[in-house]
């Protein structure tokens, strides 16, 4: 591809988050949707037609092999992210995989070289990381001057609880489809963490875990996360996780600084920018805040536009954007370590780890 073509992708996937990336994709500019990859053709077709698509596909290689698609966006249940990325990559295909990336870190680097090796891009659809309102948190932090402590959640009870409760299997709180709240939830977390900080020394976690339904006592696939908490150490500050599925977490995420502490709302749409200085008023009975000022940011209604702007300048030869992707790839795998170690620590399984 060169600079100023539109970018041909096609789909694997055709739940709620497809859709919303298509009504992204249907605003952009520098992109077409080409058509819809799904098991059942008449369900691709469907799909593809109701997005205004022409190709539809139950083959993963002749997706593979088709010459008018140039890259596809990864939507799939999160155990075969990383082997359906595998094949198109290895077939020149550009990548735009759904969070969680892969299974786990080992996964996530097989596709990263494969893209290499083939000049072509693969990166995580981690919206978050991506829009004017996390840059801002980005380009705030040097004015906080050395940071010590952060804060970062997401939590929000998931309407499926009760039918996991009640004894039904679902694909979200499936170990053996590479689910859970951390893969779901918690990634909203760790990246931004990962990408603001970068790898952690330590690790040290506790998650809420409960039964698989249906899955057999003596299986290492029968612990599933419910919720939990991440403690990253750096050495110099400490950055304090939690995420879940099963309440709803209303606080601000805050990182504290010698200087000032940054305080924001919703970790997926970084918004509402605040910047307390501290002013030293001797010996006091609480925190007390100083000069406070707001940091204006403009996120725009579907935040998934951002980060399918990135992915295709970098689909589309732009250098500096594919330097960007290389960074937000390092981003990928350093929170899948992390994760990685986190489901290690709790004793979640998925089959994934069991391969070679």
């Amino acid at each position: 591809m060169t600079q100023g073509q539109k970018v041909r992708i096609a789909t694997i996937g055709t739940s709620g988050i497809a859709q919303r990336f298509l009504d992204a994709l249907a605003g952009f500019e520098g992109a077409s949707y080409a058509g819809a990859y799904s098991r059942d053709i008449s369900r691709a077709r469907a799909f593809a037609h109701e997005h205004g698509g022409e190709l539809a596909f139950d083959s993963l290689d002749e997706l593979c092999a088709c010459p008018d698609v140039d890259a596809v966006y990864i939507s799939s249940p999160n155990a075969v992210h990383a082997p359906q990325a595998l094949a198109l990559v290895r077939a020149g295909k550009h990548v735009l995989v759904e969070k969680t990336f892969a299974s786990n870190a080992r996964e996530a680097k097989r596709v990263f070289d494969a893209a290499s090796e083939q000049g072509v891009v693969a990166m995580e659809a981690m919206r978050s990381i991506h829009t004017p309102g996390f840059r801002a948190v980005v380009e705030t932090l040097p004015q906080l001057g050395e940071v010590r402590l952060a804060q970062m959640g997401f939590a929000k009870v998931t309407s499926r609880i009760s039918r996991l409760r009640a004894g039904e299997r679902l694909n979200v709180f499936d170990p053996r489809l590479s689910g859970g709240s951390l893969m779901d939830i918690g990634v909203y977390c760790v990246e931004p963490a990962i990408a603001l900080f970068e790898r952690p020394t330590s690790v040290n976690a506790s998650l809420v875990l409960t039964e698989v339904p249906g899955e057999p006592a003596d299986s290492p696939y029968r612990k599933v996360d419910l919720a939990g908490a991440i403690l990253l150490g750096y050495g110099d500050k400490v950055v304090t996780l939690s995420f879940g599925k099963v309440s709803d977490d209303l606080a601000p995420c805050q990182v504290e600084g010698e200087r000032a502490t940054l305080i924001y709302q919703d970790i997926t749409k970084p918004h509402d920018l605040r910047v307390v200085e501290h002013v030293d008023r001797g010996m006091t009975w609480g925190t007390v805040g100083g000069t406070e000022r707001t940091v204006r940011v403009e996120n725009p209604e579907n935040d998934m536009v951002c980060e399918l702007a990135d992915f295709c300048e970098a689909a589309s030869g732009d250098a500096v954007a594919i330097e960007h992707a290389n960074m937000w790839a390092d981003v990928t795998l350093a929170s899948l370590e992390v994760m990685d170690k986190v489901r290690a620590q709790a004793g979640v399984r998925f089959p994934a780890d069991d391969e070679g």
